[in-house]
């Protein structure tokens, strides 16, 4: 399963010790003001200030410290002015994301201005010098001027420190994947790349194991989980025990694997349960409650996607594998659905969570249950990532807005109509020409700025249609 916890970030604060002698209590000065920054900003993060890095030796103890640790990145500070030359070699040895925070303790220069506050907020001389330094090292850090107190600059701190903590989780992110659709083309990419400038690792595995798995689940697990399905859902009549009782075994079946395994998430194919020959059903109840529990999932083999979920669960919070279905030009809008899959964490709270029999002709098994519901009405982002080439990814995002729509009682699958911000035919001839793929991921909110950190973060493409 995905870990989802509070970032854990590192505050570099630099500065000069040229006044020691004449004015020895600034040093106190400035750290105070850092720990003051440090809980206005503790409602997003777990922020560790060390101490005041007054050289390069400090400099370079503090950051090593921060990556031996796991921090999930580095808030970058000038307390003071401070020579940038001094930080060369600290980030020659960093791997952690950096957010270069261009901040002074006083917002406004006022007519009583004086030598003092002249030198306790000259942080904008020595960024620049630190800045030029960070470029000049390969690095690609997230920079933010604004006022320390504002709003905005919370918010971007949050949005970068979200991202930061998903590009961890990607760095120890382990997918299983049982098959892949035969000719699928736009999730077929070099896994090792992935393994190398994503940090994912991806194994493929025999669907035989989630087999084994299920036939050790015991009883009295599975009437729990029943049990809790008829809480969380309103299950049709016609979902008979059995039917049900088999899809909450398959559930438990993959957890059990998932777990025994260390996989955060996993990908199958609907071909690999009837080819085995030994399941009655394919995975429609697992996937669902497993996305909704916090693992990474996808149809078909796509591990992109998978990813994708995994990541946005860090990022942003309950993450909903998707894609589309039909455009609606009338609504200016694509219908979203797939096969019975959803994570039900999304949908609308107004309306019940179905849980149907669902008559299913794919994989040539019997029917599984299946969840239907339809997503939160609001606003929403929608995110694909392309295999470019073999050797790139491209983050192809698209902020709109989930339409308040009647309820489709003939879709037998989560369905809702997803606007783009830009309107369904320019989004669409942008999505098409970035190599958007037919798979996406989708979360609530306007989250596009938190997708573009992160790509920036792992050296992606990344486009907003």
């Amino acid at each position: 399963m995905i870990e989802t916890r509070k970032p854990k970030i590192g505050f570099l604060g630099i500065m000069h010790g040229l006044y020691d002698e004449s004015q020895p209590e600034i040093t106190g000065m400035q750290e105070a003001w850092a720990r003051r920054l440090a809980e206005a900003l503790s409602g997003s993060a777990d922020i560790v200030f060390p101490r005041a890095a007054k050289s390069r030796h400090d400099i370079e103890c503090i950051v090593r410290d921060f990556n031996r640790n796991n921090y999930d990145g580095i808030l970058l500070v000038m307390l003071l002015y401070s020579p940038g030359l001094r930080l060369v070699r600290a980030l020659e040895e960093n791997t952690l994301p950096i957010l270069l925070a261009n901040i002074q303790p006083l917002p406004v220069v006022t007519k009583d201005w004086d030598w003092r506050r002249l030198t306790t907020n000259q942080g904008i001389h020595g960024i620049q010098d630190t800045a030029n330094m960070v470029l000049q090292a390969g690095a690609n850090p997230t920079i933010v001027t604004e006022h320390w107190e504002d709003a905005a600059f919370k918010e971007m701190f949050t949005d970068w420190a979200r991202a930061a903590a998903a590009a961890s989780a990607l760095k120890r992110m382990r997918l299983a994947v049982f098959g892949r659709m035969k000719g699928m083309g736009d999730i077929v990419g070099d896994e090792g790349v992935i393994l190398r400038k994503l940090g994912v690792e991806i194994n493929h595995e025999g669907i035989g194991q989630v087999f084994a798995c299920m036939e050790g689940v015991p009883e009295s697990d599975v009437k729990r989980q029943v049990a809790e399905d008829r809480t969380n859902f309103a299950v049709a009549p016609d979902v008979t025990p059995e039917m049900h009782e088999y899809a909450a075994r398959m559930q438990l079946g993959f957890e059990t694997f998932l777990v025994d395994n260390a996989y955060d998430g996993f990908s199958a194919t609907f071909d690999s349960f009837r080819e085995d020959g030994r399941f009655k059903q394919i995975n429609m109840l697992a996937a669902s409650n497993l996305m909704a529990k916090g693992y990474a999932y996808s149809n078909e083999g796509d591990v992109h996607s998978a990813i994708l979920v995994g990541a946005g669960h860090v990022l942003i919070g309950p993450a909903h594998f998707t894609e589309m279905y039909s455009l609606d030009f009338e609504k200016d809008s694509a219908l979203m659905c797939h096969m019975g899959e959803g994570n039900w964490k999304i949908a609308r709270r107004d309306r019940p969570i179905r849980l149907i029999n669902r008559e299913l002709e794919i994989g040539g098994l019997s029917n599984p249950p299946t969840v239907v519901f339809s997503a939160q009405p609001g606003p929403a982002t929608l995110v694909s990532l392309a295999s470019i080439r073999g050797c790139e990814h491209r983050f192809v995002v698209a902020e709109g807005t989930i339409l308040d729509t009647e309820e489709l009682v003939n879709v037998p699958m989560p369905n809702f109509h997803f606007r783009p911000a830009s309107g369904i035919r320019t989004a669409m001839n942008s999505w098409l020409v970035n190599g958007g793929t037919h798979h996406q991921v989708l979360t609530l909110g306007h989250n596009a700025r938190r997708w573009r950190i992160l790509s920036d973060i792992l050296g992606a493409q990344r486009c907003e249609v």
